[in-house]
């Protein structure tokens, strides 16, 4: 069976937003069912014109072309809402990987949906699920943050949110700020870090290592400071259970979260006692085990 063919076997209905995900460095990385919608599309609506017809080029593909990007999002969805009402299927396209994440597309997608209009996934590249894939993190969730804002003080507010989190925290980063990356990683001491750089690329490299570290991997190789990062900060590793909080009841863990929430540790943990008839002391320590701040 021709390989195109396999594509064209699925129903591919007319008055739908297709999300195309495209390439992140190597063109071979597009999708059959990629090249069939961009080929099927009545417009494809992109990022950036320019390099949308240069990668419809690279395969050999024409389409009628529309400008959505982050700046004209809002204004442009109307357009697209009338294309897709008179029939029209319209592909979506970023300028790499999977619109919708760290890139342009949620609102228009948002906005189709609440139109009762359908929206078409087309997977395929991201750098996002390129660095999870062979990060080696066997368990825990993942909070994406994408770019952190550049401004010192929005990146501050970024920052106290992020260390609050109980998760890994996906990281995108440009070259000329990835110094400023490191260092800010530093803080997370030895927790273990995964960096892609230059993902599917020529020059693709991938390590593991703690995040105090990160700044001395960038130093060893000049060339490390080129090309495009993904970095996943690996979830906190689970304390070591407690022999002295082991026996106290979910119950009693329970309550004291609750209480936790309102109080200071000291406080939740008598206050819990009170109520559920565990050791004060053993119920201090979970509290701090929930929030060593």
């Amino acid at each position: 069976m021709p390989l195109m063919d396999v594509a064209q076997g699925q129903h591919y209905p007319a008055g739908a937003l297709y999300v195309v995900a495209t390439p992140i460095g190597n063109l071979a990385d597009i999708t059959l069912r990629a090249l069939h919608v961009l080929q099927l599309a009545d417009v494809v609506a992109c990022e950036d014109t320019r390099h949308t017809a240069r990668l419809l080029q690279a395969y050999g593909l024409r389409a009628p072309l529309l400008a959505v990007h982050e700046h004209n999002e809002a204004r442009m969805t109307d357009a697209v809402l009338a294309r897709l009402r008179a029939g029209q299927r319209v592909a979506y396209v970023s300028d790499a990987g999977t619109p919708g994440i760290s890139d342009p597309g949620a609102r228009l997608c948002a906005a189709v949906q609440r139109a009762g209009l359908r929206t078409v996934p087309i997977p395929g590249a991201s750098s996002v699920t390129a660095l999870l894939s062979v990060a080696g993190m066997t368990a825990g969730p993942v909070t994406i943050v994408g770019f952190l804002p550049p401004r010192a003080a929005a990146r501050q507010r970024a920052w106290q949110r992020c260390s609050a989190l109980n998760t890994g925290l996906l990281l995108l980063e440009a070259p000329h700020r990835i110094d400023t990356l490191a260092r800010e990683l530093a803080t997370f001491g030895t927790r273990p870090l995964t960096v892609g750089r230059e993902l599917t690329k020529q020059f693709e490299e991938v390590a593991t290592l703690p995040c105090a570290a990160f700044a001395a991997w960038l130093d060893a190789e000049p060339q490390r400071r080129r090309g495009e990062f993904a970095v996943l900060v690996h979830p906190p590793a689970a304390p070591a259970p407690d022999a002295n909080t082991a026996a106290v009841s979910p119950e009693a863990l329970r309550v004291l979260a609750l209480l936790r929430a309102e109080l200071p540790a000291s406080s939740a943990a008598r206050l819990a006692s009170a109520i559920t008839g565990a050791p004060r002391d053993a119920l201090y320590r979970a509290a701090l085990a929930q929030d060593p701040s």
